[in-house]
């Protein structure tokens, strides 16, 4: 596998990402990787290097850009709280999301190791919506588009303003004991949906928590949602993203 540190140039500042991909093979499809609200970190790299091993580009940065090059909630230092990370995720709106995925797709077509015309998304916790949201606002390029415990996915200014222009293929899983994402909001995305010819999946994972994804999250991680949340992506990417 190659990883590597880059600095992508936006209309705000330097976006610091992080990219990996198989040494061999490419160019591979691409699969854009949106950090939860905790910020972008080394369990994330892990994660993103999980999906890279099964043949994929992944490209993840740090949404926080704005504010930060660092932050992660869970490094144990005290400046990192959650009212910081509330007040960089303030600055993130559908605006602030569609430079962003625009400066990545810009950087992946001209990468010789990405395979730009296939392309998905993934998201987590905050980024759910972010998922759901590009494949609306850039559906001329995202073939698929999975959410993973997402919040704020129905209602008021939700991602399902863009549902009726999504041309991919859309995955919801959604953590059964998640007060965060509540059944009214699942149902809110249903409703959404069920008024477009978009191709969907909603998936309750019975008995889990939000973050069940997530290695080191204490009280939280399931290992065998964690296998299964991989085997629906993979599933996803493979019929959408290859060939």
């Amino acid at each position: 596998m190659i990883d590597q540190h880059v600095d992508l140039t936006t209309a705000d500042g330097a976006m610091n990402t992080f990219i990996t991909h198989p040494e061999e093979g490419g160019p591979h499809p691409v699969v854009l990787f949106l950090m939860d609200a905790p910020g972008k970190r080394e369990e994330l790299h892990d994660m993103a290097r999980r999906i890279g091993t099964a043949g994929y580009y992944v490209i993840l940065p740090n949404l926080y850009y704005r504010s930060t090059r660092e932050f992660d909630l869970f490094s144990g230092n005290p400046q990192y709280t959650v009212d910081v990370m509330q007040a960089h995720r303030a600055l993130l709106d559908w605006t602030t999301l569609a430079t962003d995925v625009g400066t990545l797709l810009a950087h992946v077509d001209d990468d010789p190791a990405a395979d730009g015309a296939h392309v998905g998304v993934v998201g987590y916790c905050m980024s759910g919506p972010y998922a759901y949201a590009t494949a609306g606002l850039f559906a001329d390029r995202i073939q698929a588009a999975a959410s993973f415990y997402g919040v704020d996915l129905s209602g008021d200014d939700s991602p399902g303003q863009f549902a009726d222009r999504i041309t991919g293929e859309l995955y919801f899983a959604c953590a059964e004991l998640d007060p965060y994402a509540p059944p009214e909001m699942v149902a809110g995305v249903e409703r959404d949906l069920a008024a477009t010819s978009v191709r969907h999946r909603i998936e309750w994972y019975p008995g889990t928590h939000h973050g069940f994804a997530f290695p080191s999250r204490q009280g939280a991680f399931d290992r065998e949602a964690c296998e299964r949340h991989y085997e629906r992506l993979f599933s996803l990417f493979d019929r959408n993203l290859r060939g």
